[in-house]
């Protein structure tokens, strides 16, 4: 798999072969998991199906033919029309629907109308279920709850567990991230964010746990849009304020762009003075100078699991509403290193 989250390139048709060669175990094994027929360690299930949807493999499924509906809430269209990752979400969703013969179609819900309309065609025999974009909007939550259908919250989750969601592990991801800074030596670690969202909230707790001790409230640099200028402007006037951290991790690809402006425009250099690490990975930050370090996060494997797993409650009604979340991986491209010597913190 690609490290921006796009499934692999093949020159033939991919075989189950191809998924056993990946997982390291029979075609058997591999026929068993996908086909439900036949026990399976629940964990190489799991791993052999996603190895499946990273090679665009075609998995059985009841619903060809049959349509999605991608609803997107009014905060999720303003987020798309500024964010690449969501496109990138996208194109998961859609590729992995022409794989499986089904069709995607999206509807905007930002009104009482839309909200009504769309429970109406929801109810369509030809509906599989819908895939909902949507930022912690309660009411959207409340309106997918009442749906017949399966429901499957893509890069967001239901905090009482009601729905199903995909997500990245975004804990983990900002976890690992502060250790591979604590690895290289680095102590007083600032954290970039724009806070409001239960996404960037499990960044900050996997920031904050990693830290432990270190995680003083004063290296948290909030500021309240995902925008490159205030980002640059926040982490400037931090800098001019004390300069007692030696590594930025960023909540995001904006946020860290603006950090790197704000820090040149100091004479500071990346990474010598200042170590520099996002949470994205958006193809942009492997042109910056220096080409800079992320926790990349598969987009592209979160729309197309978000579309399995509706497939599979759109067959199966009983399965318990899960909370799926999809590894990261650390992309160390040259924005990271040890802290200065003598550095004092």
């Amino acid at each position: 798999m690609r490290p921006d989250g796009k499934r692999e390139q093949v020159s033939r048709r991919v075989r189950l072969k191809d998924i056993a060669e990946r997982c390291g175990v029979s075609t058997a094994t591999v026929s068993r998991a996908l086909s439900g027929r036949g026990y399976v360690a629940e964990g190489l299930t799991r791993r052999i199906h996603d190895m499946a949807v990273r090679l665009n493999y075609p998995l059985p499924s009841s619903q060809a033919g049959r349509r999605v509906l991608l609803a997107a809430s009014g905060p999720a269209l303003l987020d798309l029309s500024r964010s690449q990752f969501t496109l990138h979400v996208l194109e998961g969703i859609q590729e992995r629907c022409e794989t499986l013969g089904m069709q995607v179609q999206t509807r905007h819900v930002v009104s009482a109308g839309d909200e009504a309309r769309l429970l109406d065609e929801a109810r369509s025999p030809d509906v599989a279920g819908v895939l909902m974009l949507t930022i912690d909007d309660q009411a959207t939550l409340d309106l997918a709850r009442g749906f017949d259908k399966p429901v499957i919250l893509v890069n967001a989750d239901d905090p009482d567990m009601r729905l199903s969601s995909v997500t990245p592990c975004n804990r983990s991801a900002a976890a690992l991230a502060t250790q591979h800074l604590r690895s290289l030596g680095h102590r007083r670690i600032a954290f970039l964010t724009c806070p409001g969202r239960r996404t960037i909230t499990r960044r900050w707790e996997g920031w904050r746990d990693t830290m432990q001790d270190d995680a003083d409230p004063a290296l948290v640099i909030d500021i309240p849009d995902w925008s490159i200028s205030l980002a640059e402007r926040a982490v400037a006037e931090r800098l001019a304020k004390q300069r007692d951290f030696t590594a930025i991790l960023a909540t995001g690809d904006a946020l860290a762009i603006g950090a790197y402006n704000a820090l040149a425009k100091a004479g500071l250099t990346v990474p010598r003075d200042m170590s520099v690490i996002s949470i994205d990975g958006l193809p942009q930050t492997k042109i910056l100078d220096p080409p800079m370090t992320v926790m990349a996060i598969p987009m592209r494997s979160v729309g197309a699991v978000a579309l399995d797993l509706l497939c599979s409650a759109a067959a199966n009604p009983a399965i318990p509403r899960q909370r799926i979340e999809l590894a990261c991986e650390l992309l160390c491209r040259g924005s990271d290193a040890p802290p200065q010597t003598g550095a004092a913190f």
